[in-house]
């Protein structure tokens, strides 16, 4: 399946809005381009595109070729954006930023990256298979049974981690995703009764955990909301609920306000940064999900700098 930016309009909707100069703009995932493509022809004068995958940033690279002059593609994460910018002159601000989340169709079509289960394939998971972090198999096939169950509970939300901690470690080493796929699903409990293959949860968390994705959003929020000019948007696109719950409390948190009454001085103030534009998260529409099923599962929050 070729790759299909999710909530296009809606990005464009929130980020672009009609009568608002939008001169910097930072895609946190660049992916295909298709973000960053339609951003700039709704309006944005320059992007800036972060990713950490060197096939994503070849791909991305050809199809903006006709927009070479207004895109700066940097092969690095969009954590260190703050730094990014700040070399290229936009360290006074910058007008909108958005953050898609997760894998991408790419990553998972490409059967050698190892991302799916589908494909017999080295179990590596990295989004950046030219650097230097553990691979997943690095993880199935060295971490003790109690520290995979961690990651299979916390990251995958697995309620059978445990067990199929145990039965990984009994079972390696493991080489390929058809393997490791094979032993979970061979060896889940039969009351198991989830309408997706036994393995999924696991291959989420140890995609998780190989690029450390939870604590790459954690950190980078803040920074980005502190990167925005007043009036400045960031919208984060999420993919599961692990995401999506720290995006929605770093917004509630950044947006809440506290006032110290009469006579309480010693209470902490605290002053909200920004303005929540979605009270709820923005879904996709039925016509995008019947024409991208992997759209189904994505949410988008924004929030406007005070």
């Amino acid at each position: 399946m070729s790759h299909i930016p999710v909530l296009l309009d809606e990005v464009c909707d929130y980020l672009i809005p009609d009568g608002r100069t939008v001169e910097r703009v930072i895609d946190g995932t660049l992916g295909a381009a298709g973000h960053t493509r339609a951003l700039l022809e709704a309006g944005a004068n320059e992007v800036m595109a972060f990713d950490l995958d060197p096939q994503a940033i070849a791909i991305a690279t050809d199809n903006l070729r006709d927009l070479h002059e207004r895109v700066h593609i940097v092969h690095d994460s969009y954590q260190n954006m703050a730094v990014h910018a700040k070399q290229h002159g936009w360290g006074d601000g910058v007008d909108a930023i958005l953050l898609d989340l997760g894998v991408s169709s790419m990553q998972l079509d490409t059967a050698e990256r190892g991302f799916a289960f589908r494909y017999d394939a080295p179990l590596d998971m990295r989004f950046n298979p030219d650097g230097h972090a553990p691979t997943a198999a690095d993880i199935v096939n060295s971490w003790e049974a109690s520290a995979l169950a961690d990651i299979f509970y916390k990251y995958g939300e697995e309620r059978h981690g445990r067990h199929l901690a145990k039965v990984i470690v009994r079972e390696r080493p493991f080489e390929t995703t058809q393997q490791l796929a094979e032993v979970i699903a061979e060896n889940m409990p039969k009351r198991y009764t989830l309408n997706i293959h036994p393995a999924t949860r696991i291959f989420q968390a140890l995609r998780i955990a190989v690029n450390d994705e939870l604590r790459t959003i954690e950190t980078t929020l803040p920074l980005a909301i502190d990167m925005l000019k007043s009036g400045g948007r960031l919208a984060v696109i999420s993919f599961h609920s692990l995401e999506d719950r720290i995006v929605k409390h770093i917004f509630k948190d950044a947006s809440t306000e506290i006032i110290a009454p009469p006579g309480m001085a010693s209470m902490e103030e605290k002053e909200a940064t920004v303005d929540l534009l979605t009270r709820k998260p923005i879904v996709p529409s039925a016509e995008e999900m019947n024409a991208n099923p992997r759209s189904r599962s994505s949410k988008m929050r924004v929030v406007e700098k005070r």
